[in-house]
């Protein structure tokens, strides 16, 4: 599966990645022509409700990745986030958590952060697990950059997401996602790259797209970042349900003969 998605980028073929956090919606989208399922850290806010992705335990990130790879039908290649704090500061920790993704049903763990984490990074891939890297906007630093706000907007910050995104090419992961750059950076730096980049918020030059699932089937309505393109409502579209059930509890109208047992 590794190798499909290396050819595409070759084949200058598009990769699609999505978010993905349960058995029902694994189903569906493991049907619907993506290439990528992501167990997203980005559960904590679109499905348990947190602030932000720092509060993601390991055993969110495991229950999570077993549930999608239960409903994994179409046997898509699935990546798991190693949560916050599991990989950053310990090559052998890092190991062992990415070893417990991979127990679970993961095919590869992705990470974010370049030169800081290489020894993480190549202790996990030493270990034959295929990893992708993340740059630019890295939601686990959220307090360090001040918030969600675009990365790479001065020389020296593109540098070094230029070179860390050699670094952990050198090293030997898969691909890169990379979020909130300017399109241009992106795009230089997916040229400079043998690995496929997968942006979001960086435009269209990258040699795939993912979006959170929540996001662009419009069912987390706290915000939406510019980045996204919403292709349905389905926040509206279970509201409108429960009222209409509700209306027809309220009148007798629900159940009808066909909804009962003689």
């Amino acid at each position: 599966m590794i190798s499909e998605i290396l050819d595409m980028k070759k084949r200058k073929e598009k990769i699609v990645m999505i978010t993905c956090y349960d058995f029902p919606m694994a189903k569906v989208f493991s049907k619907s022509a993506v290439d990528i399922l992501l167990v997203g850290d980005s559960l904590g806010m679109v499905k348990l409700g947190y602030k932000d992705t720092l509060s993601v335990t390991m055993s969110d990130m495991i229950r999570h990745t077993k549930a999608v790879k239960n409903g994994n039908i179409g046997n898509i290649l699935l990546v798991s986030d190693m949560p916050y704090m599991s990989y950053e500061n310990n090559p052998d920790e890092a190991l062992e958590n990415a070893k417990k993704l991979i127990e679970a049903g993961a095919d590869a763990v992705k990470v974010e952060g370049g030169k800081e984490i290489i020894e993480s990074v190549k202790a996990i891939i030493n270990s034959k697990i295929p990893v992708v890297g993340h740059l630019g906007l890295t939601p686990q630093s959220v307090n360090k950059f001040g918030g969600y706000k675009v990365q790479c907007r001065d020389e020296e910050s593109v540098k070094k997401l230029t070179e860390d995104s050699l670094i952990l090419q050198d090293a030997g992961i898969f691909s890169i996602v990379l979020e909130c750059i300017p399109e241009k950076v992106a795009k230089d730096v997916t040229e400079k790259l043998n690995i496929p980049t997968i942006g979001i918020g960086a435009g269209k030059y990258c040699d795939g797209q993912v979006l959170v699932s929540d996001d662009m089937l419009g069912m987390f309505t706290d915000f939406t970042p510019k980045f996204v393109k919403k292709y349905a409502n389905l926040a509206q579209s279970a509201a409108d349900a429960v009222k209409q059930y509700s209306a027809e509890v309220k009148s007798g109208e629900f159940p009808q003969e066909g909804n009962t047992y003689k």
